[in-house]
């Protein structure tokens, strides 16, 4: 690709002097040699030092048969500089909350990882294609103080 169209700026952040266009992927190597897309440079949370995927997050919520959509995303923090923060669109008479969301991930994910924000949304903001839309995601109402407040709610 040349750029992108009347973006100079975007143009010249993502392909390098050499002509090298970054994709902002991120991607392991496993034993075999095989390349594995693990998520987005942008969407990578970095709590206290350690990396967190948040579709590695995603994927665990997922797996709850009463959350129906989740996004994972990375919120300011003043201790650990970001922390995991999830909205949860539980299934329709779900008597699901954020303890229950938190015991969840416990049990399947490192500490670090766990979502120490949980909020119950209808729906997760989404494009024409259906992507969850993560940048259009309101995260100053995101934040630990009022996370504590979730903690044993139930979604009605």
């Amino acid at each position: 690709m040349r750029g992108y169209w009347n973006r100079p700026a975007d143009t010249a952040a993502a392909i390098s002097s050499d002509g090298w266009f970054r994709t902002g992927d991120l991607g392991e190597t496993d034993t075999d040699g095989d390349l594995r897309i693990v998520d987005r440079a942008k969407d990578l949370i970095i709590r206290g030092g350690y990396n967190v995927y948040p579709g590695e997050v995603e994927e665990v919520l997922y797996e709850h048969p009463d959350i129906v959509e989740a996004a994972v995303i990375g919120v300011p923090d003043d201790h650990y500089g970001e922390e995991v923060a999830a909205l949860v669109a539980a299934r329709p008479g779900a008597e699901l909350g954020a303890a229950d969301v938190s015991s969840w991930a416990r049990e399947r994910l490192s500490a670090y990882k766990i979502p120490r924000i949980v909020r119950f949304v209808d729906a997760l903001p989404k494009g024409p294609t259906g992507k969850i839309l993560k940048r259009s995601i309101d995260r100053s109402a995101l934040t630990r103080d009022t996370a504590l407040g979730d903690v044993g709610a139930r979604r009605p």
